[in-house]
């Protein structure tokens, strides 16, 4: 089978979120299984910087708007683990510093970047391969499936290719004026309520969701919450509606970067049956944030975060003066909304010698912080899968969370009866709630047998993308039976 995956983001091009990582291992993992899977990108400024040379694989696609044309390239970028790559090079629209806009808000135009971006994919296809599944993924390439049923809906090579879409977070969508209908060149009868109006608004997101032939979410949880008004960012009834299409697929992790048995990246190695190294990368993970003199006893507190609203920092930052109070070190990394970043700042600054903060995007770092934590805190208000409780079980840095989407499908509360269980848990979304269960953590953490057997039953969990791989390939075996 081919399947063609169109995306905005993917490592090692360029990143910005999980989005990325989904979009790197899941297409090496199909080939594995042998299919044939093609990636397009933009090629953004992050990228070209990457790039030895500009070789085209179609040297120019006209993509037309409302009143004028536009001019792309198609860049082969070779095969990478089996996987070939394709940029959709367009300089006024890409060659840009930032993927979507500044920290200050979106660009403007980017009705007009991803809408391009989506017809050149298609355009692209028919010269260099038709998929039988094109795989889009988040708003940023919801127009494709739009575009396919739409304007494309005649067009004899295109027709019979099926569509999935995931969304990795609803919260993430896109409004621009009902005007962007016809400067898109669609009908205006797409412009509905039924179909990509959404508060006299034009939606790609919700263009995606209502096109495509099946859509799938990053956790089986997520996707039971995205159809409540809590969760669906007011696309809870296109959820519900598109229900029986609506797929929970948990997101695997690439172990290949994320063991500490060959993390290159950390100071010594260890696995569950030999722990003795995770003391070296605890010492190691305190000298790089300069903590100095915490004892062996004190429990070492772990966050790497995008520093955002989402995260659950608000009861974090209401329990933090109770927390603190108590005999540990709070160690934390990430970048984000400058009110979280600052509040971060703040903390340190008031508790000096138990506060390390570095507003920084740093993935050595972040391995650091996997292999030298005792306990990570992921206190979000929603995740819809979530990675980094998955690193920290497999590095022994035993994660307190949410029970909300993917934290609550991946993590098992610890039973000190029948020593099982993973993590630690709350339910009610509350400071006073996540203090509790820290508070329960640190009565097992003194606890060094139960410790040890806990941080060892996170260790051996499989969060590879072994079974979310069959999982889509059984998913896109029938949405192309049903186009044939």
């Amino acid at each position: 089978m081919h399947i063609v995956f169109a995306a905005s983001e993917c490592v090692p091009f360029a990143k910005t979120g999980g989005l990325a990582d989904v979009v790197g291992a899941l297409p090496q993992q199909l080939v594995r299984m042998g299919h044939r899977v093609t990636v397009y990108l933009p090629y953004y400024r992050q990228i070209a910087m990457q790039q030895q040379e500009k070789i085209y694989a179609v040297r120019s696609i006209t993509i037309p708007f409302q009143y004028y044309n536009r001019f792309v390239g198609i860049l082969d970028g070779g095969e990478r683990n089996g996987v070939h790559y394709y940029f959709v090079d367009c300089p006024e629209l890409f060659d840009r510093e930032f993927l979507y806009g500044p920290p200050t808000g979106d660009y403007p135009d980017n009705w007009e970047r991803f809408g391009l971006f989506a017809r050149a994919v298609l355009e692209a296809s028919k010269l260099l391969g038709v998929p039988d599944v094109f795989h889009v993924h988040d708003w940023q390439t919801g127009m494709l499936p739009v575009y396919l049923r739409t304007t494309y809906a005649a067009d004899p090579v295109l027709f019979r290719a099926g569509t999935v879409m995931t969304v990795h977070n609803a919260g993430y969508q896109t409004y621009f004026p009902p005007q962007t209908t016809e400067k898109l060149l669609l009908p205006w009868d797409t412009f509905t309520m039924e179909r990509l109006e959404h508060y006299d608004k034009f939606n790609f997101l919700k263009g995606g969701i209502v096109y495509s032939d099946a859509i799938t979410t990053v956790s089986k949880r997520y996707a039971q919450e995205i159809q409540t008004p809590e969760f669906g960012f007011s696309l809870e009834g296109i959820f519900r509606r598109r229900a029986a299409d609506l797929h929970g697929i948990l997101n695997g992790v690439d172990y290949s970067d994320w063991d500490p048995s060959h993390d290159g990246y950390i100071a010594a190695h260890y696995t569950a049956d030999k722990l003795e190294g995770k003391q070296a990368c605890r010492k190691d993970l305190l000298h790089a944030f300069g903590a100095s003199g915490v004892a062996e006893s004190v429990p070492v507190l772990t966050i790497v975060s995008r520093f955002a609203t989402q995260k659950g920092f608000d009861i974090l930052a209401d329990a933090a003066g109770r927390l603190l109070a108590k005999d540990v070190v709070l160690i934390a990394l990430g970048t984000g909304e400058p009110y979280y970043e600052n509040l971060f700042r703040e903390m340190q600054s008031r508790y000096p010698g138990k506060v390390f903060v570095k507003i920084a995007y740093d993935n050595a770092l972040a391995h650091k912080v996997e292999a030298g934590g005792d306990l990570f805190l992921m206190p979000s208000r929603y995740e819809p899968c979530g990675l980094n409780q998955i690193y920290s079980l497999r590095y022994g840095n035993v994660p307190v969370v949410h029970a909300t989407g993917g934290l609550d499908d991946t993590v098992e509360p610890w039973n000190g009866a029948e020593k099982s269980g993973t993590g630690f848990k709350f339910y009610d979304y509350s400071a006073d709630a996540l203090l509790a269960t820290i508070d329960e953590a640190l009565s097992v953490f003194a606890d060094k047998d139960s410790w040890r057997i806990l941080m060892r039953n996170g260790m051996l969990q499989d969060f590879s993308w072994t079974r979310p791989a069959r999982e889509y390939e059984s998913l896109y075996n029938e949405v192309a039976r049903r186009r044939s």
